[in-house]
């Protein structure tokens, strides 16, 4: 060897180049989730602050708002990470609601049932979702738009022309005592919350039949569940080899492919993901308005991505983090109960999502050009 020629692995190696402690922070995907969370705290904290928005009950409101966001947003986080979009989220949503409760109400199945049933076919739907853009090559933005138009089509057809109505009511009793809807339905750990009001920590009912219960009485299954799915998601993505096939598919799915990663498999089982995060959303839904309605769900496939985005994955998938999307669900849950907290009229929440749409597609482009290098 030449002494000329550093030594492949030296100091002086192109390949081992250090980053700087600032590059290593912009280029975390959580970066913008994390200056969101902070903005919207402080921002509602002084706007706020004295409304209640940060009492006991003000916390449990916006925390449920986030969890909705935060379970639809870890399905859509990893199927954009492998590269695809899926905007039959919020038809899912809906098909997935009627669905129990025409099998549990209507068609009398028993509820663990007709939860069960629900799952499976919607599961599968996704799979076919991901089968058709992974067979015909066609881009998962048309083949889910299409089924976004069947799911809800079917979610109207089916109840009105069985039931003649499109909202289907009596869910709550037909899931009395059901072993499978209670994990979707109940709160957990009220026993601490009857104890943080012994101990004044929490304000109790002063009137009515509840008088001396905690106004808080326990933690809601939706929270449960979001962080639950925040957890798997995040530990699949990051601490697993099926996670690097993830994140490998969306990246370069032909280089993945030459070195055996099984992207049409990790395709369609990410279309799967999102089926099943749809569902479990609707599960949590219909057992706490206790009805099912055709028009559950609408906008909300748009309302996951722009929660994806905001936490810092990429467009153009290959990028892109669980938690990045929790923290942008957070943003979602304050902002949209901050402004009621606030008196602001409810309709400007539309107006901030594509603000804040803007706004991360624009820090996420730069954000792509400091890893790529491009100008």
């Amino acid at each position: 060897m030449s002494e000329t020629q550093p030594a492949a692995g030296g100091q002086d190696d192109e390949r081992i180049k250090e980053i700087g402690g600032l590059r290593q922070w912009l280029i975390r995907p959580e970066l913008g989730g994390i200056v969101g969370v902070i903005t919207v705290f402080i921002f509602f904290g002084i706007l706020a602050g004295d409304s209640g928005m940060f009492n006991p009950q003000g916390i449990l409101n916006w925390s449920q708002v986030s969890a909705q966001f935060m379970i639809i947003a870890v399905g859509a986080c990893m199927l954009m990470v492998a590269g695809e979009f899926d905007l039959s989220v919020g038809s899912m949503i809906g098909f997935a609601g009627i669905s129990i409760a025409m099998f549990g109400v209507v068609w009398g199945f028993p509820m663990w049932i007709a939860i069960l049933i629900t799952f499976v076919i919607c599961i599968g739907i996704g799979a076919i979702n991901g089968l058709i853009v992974v067979r015909t090559g066609l881009p998962s933005f048309i083949v889910t738009l299409a089924f976004l138009f069947i799911l809800r089509g079917f979610t109207i057809f089916i109840p009105q022309t069985v039931e003649s109505r499109t909202i289907i009511g009596g869910i709550e009793d037909a899931a009395e005592g059901d072993w499978l809807a209670s994990i979707f339905s109940a709160d957990i750990m009220q026993w601490l919350f009857v104890k943080f009001a012994d101990w004044g920590w929490i304000e109790t009912f002063t009137r009515g039949t509840r008088e001396g219960e905690p106004v808080v009485t326990g933690i809601p299954m939706l929270i449960v569940w979001a962080l639950i799915l925040v957890v798997v998601g995040h530990t699949i993505l990051t601490r697993t080899r099926y996670g690097n096939w993830i994140f490998a598919a969306g990246g370069d799915a032909q280089a993945a492919r030459y070195v055996g990663v099984p992207v049409d498999r990790v395709k369609i089982s990410m279309f799967m993901v999102t089926a099943f995060c749809s569902t479990i959303f609707a599960c949590c839904q219909v057992f706490e308005f206790g009805t099912a309605a055709a028009d559950r769900g609408i906008l909300k496939e748009f309302e996951a991505i722009i929660a994806v985005v905001i936490g810092g994955a990429l467009l153009t998938g290959g990028y892109g983090s669980v938690v990045g999307a929790a923290l942008g669900a957070i943003i979602f849950g304050v902002v949209q109960q901050g402004l009621f907290f606030a008196g602001v009229e409810n309709s400007l929440f539309r107006v901030f999502l594509g603000v804040i749409l803007l706004f991360a597609v624009i820090l996420n482009t730069y954000v792509r050009r400091i890893i790529t290098g491009e100008r």
